[in-house]
C-alpha cells in the first residue's frame, strides 16, 4: 500500500491522516478538503466564534508548519465528485483523477435546508463569521430548530442583545434524544432568559420578512438560522457501489468495501458495545474513529472492532451539558444525582435491562466521569440506579 487518500480536512480526516504517519506509513497521502481552510474544529463556530469570545486563528487543529512535518499531498478548496472502486480513483472538482490503494472516507455532513433565499446555516468557519457579523443589540433572530445547534446558537444571539425567536416542531425539544423531562429542563433555560420559545411549530419557508409557518403565520426577523439537522455527504459517491443510507454503511471495523473506510459524521457503522449501528455527530467521535479507521486500514491482521463509548457536550448559557454513551432510543430516564428543578443534575439512561447512558447538567466533569465505566461495561440496569428517581 504505496497510495492513501483521506477524503475531508476536519477532524475525522486529519485524525486518519496523523495516525497513518504515526502508525509508519511513508507512502504519499493526499488529504482532500472542501474549504480553503486549513483543518479546524468545529464545536466553537456556534459558541466562542459566533460570539466574537474566539478569532479564527485560535480554532485551527494545526499549524502549517505541523501539517507540513506530515509530508502530505494537501488538496485544499476542491471536493471529492466520484469514486471508482474498480479503477481505484477519486475524482476531484479541479478535473483531478487521485488514485489510491486505500482510501478513508471523513466528508462528513451537511445542514438541511428550507425552501427560501437569505437564511443561514452553521456548519462552517465562513457561515459563523457571517451571521456574526449581522447579530447585536436589537437585532431580531429567528432560529429554526431547537437542537443542540439551534440552541446553542440562541444563547450565544441573546447574550449578544438579540431579540430571539426559537421554532421547534417537537413539543419538547431534544426530547427524542435526552428524554421529555430533561427536554423540558433545557428549554426552559431558554425561556427564562427570555428567548421567545415556540414548540410544536412547523416552517414551511424562509422569506425576505422572515419565516413562515404552516398554518400560515409569518414570523417576521432580520436574520433566520436554519439548523434542522444535517445530511452525510454522500452525493459524491452515488454510483460508487458502496452502500450508502444515512451515511456510509460500514461493518464494526469502519470498512466499507476492501480497503475503503469511513469515519466521523459521514459514517455509520455497526458498534458492538451497544449492538446497533450508529451515526454519531460529535467532535470526539469524529477524531477515534479517524484514528481508529487509519489502523485497521494498515493493519489487516491486527484490525479491532470500533466500539467507542459515544461523548458529546454543549454549552448554553450558564449551563454545561455532557453525556457519554448511546442515549436515542432509551426506554427510561433516571435521575441518580442533584436536582432537576435546579439544572444542576446527572441522569442515567437505560435501554432494555442494562445502562446504556448517562447525561450530567450544570455539574462538574467528575460527577459524570465514574459512570463512563458502567456504561461501557454495559452493567444492569437496577444495579446501576438502585434508589434513584425515574423521570
Amino acid at each position: 500500500m504505496r497510495r492513501i487518500v483521506v477524503v475531508g480536512a476536519s477532524a475525522a480526516g486529519l485524525a486518519a491522516a496523523e495516525t497513518l504517519r504515526r502508525e509508519g506509513y511513508d507512502g504519499t497521502l493526499t488529504l482532500v478538503g472542501e474549504e480553503p481552510h486549513l483543518p479546524y474544529d468545529r464545536p466553537p463556530l456556534s459558541k466562542q466564534v459566533l460570539s466574537a469570545e474566539w478569532e479564527p486563528d485560535r480554532i485551527a487543529l494545526r499549524t502549517p508548519a505541523d501539517l507540513a512535518g506530515h509530508d502530505l499531498d494537501l488538496r485544499l478548496g476542491v471536493a471529492a465528485t466520484a469514486l471508482d472502486l474498480t479503477a481505484q480513483e477519486v475524482s476531484l472538482s479541479d478535473g483531478a483523477q487521485v488514485p489510491y490503494d486505500g482510501l478513508i472516507i471523513a466528508t462528513g455532513v451537511r445542514p438541511r435546508r428550507l425552501p427560501g433565499e437569505g437564511a443561514h446555516v452553521l456548519r462552517t468557519l465562513d457561515d459563523a463569521l457571517t451571521l456574526r457579523e449581522r447579530l447585536g443589540p436589537g437585532r431580531r433572530l429567528v432560529v429554526v430548530g431547537a437542537g443542540f445547534l439551534g440552541a446553542e446558537a440562541a444563547a450565544v444571539a441573546w447574550g449578544l442583545g438579540a431579540q430571539v425567536t426559537l421554532l421547534e416542531p417537537a413539543p419538547v425539544p431534544l426530547a427524542h434524544a435526552v428524554g421529555e423531562q430533561v427536554g423540558q429542563v433545557l428549554a426552559r433555560a431558554h425561556v427564562d432568559h427570555g428567548v421567545n420559545l415556540r414548540t410544536g411549530v412547523s416552517v414551511t419557508e424562509v422569506t425576505d420578512e422572515g419565516v413562515r409557518l404552516g398554518d400560515g403565520e409569518e414570523v417576521e426577523a432580520d436574520e433566520v438560522l436554519v439548523a434542522i439537522g444535517s445530511l452525510p455527504n454522500t452525493a459524491w459517491l452515488a454510483d460508487s457501489g458502496l452502500s450508502v443510507g444515512d451515511g456510509v454503511v460500514c461493518d464494526e471495523y469502519c470498512e466499507a468495501a476492501r480497503n475503503v473506510y469511513a469515519a466521523g459524521d459521514v459514517a455509520r457503522w455497526y458498534n458492538p458495545l451497544f449492538r446497533t449501528s450508529m451515526r454519531i455527530e460529535h467532535r470526539t467521535n469524529a477524531a477515534e474513529q479517524g484514528m481508529a479507521a487509519a489502523r485497521n486500514l494498515l493493519g489487516a491482521d491486527t484490525r479491532r472492532p470500533f466500539a467507542p463509548v459515544p461523548y458529546f457536550w454543549s454549552d448554553q448559557y450558564d449551563m454545561k451539558i455532557q453525556a457519554h454513551g448511546y442515549l436515542r432510543g432509551h426506554d427510561e430516564v433516571a435521575v441518580v444525582e442533584g436536582d432537576v428543578g435546579e439544572r444542576r443534575f446527572v441522569a442515567a439512561y437505560r435501554t432494555g435491562d442494562r445502562l446504556t447512558g448517562v447525561l450530567a447538567v450544570g455539574m462538574p466533569p467528575k460527577a459524570i466521569r465514574g459512570w463512563r465505566p458502567a456504561v461501557a461495561a454495559g452493567v444492569n440496569w437496577r444495579e446501576a440506579v438502585h434508589g434513584a428517581t425515574t423521570v
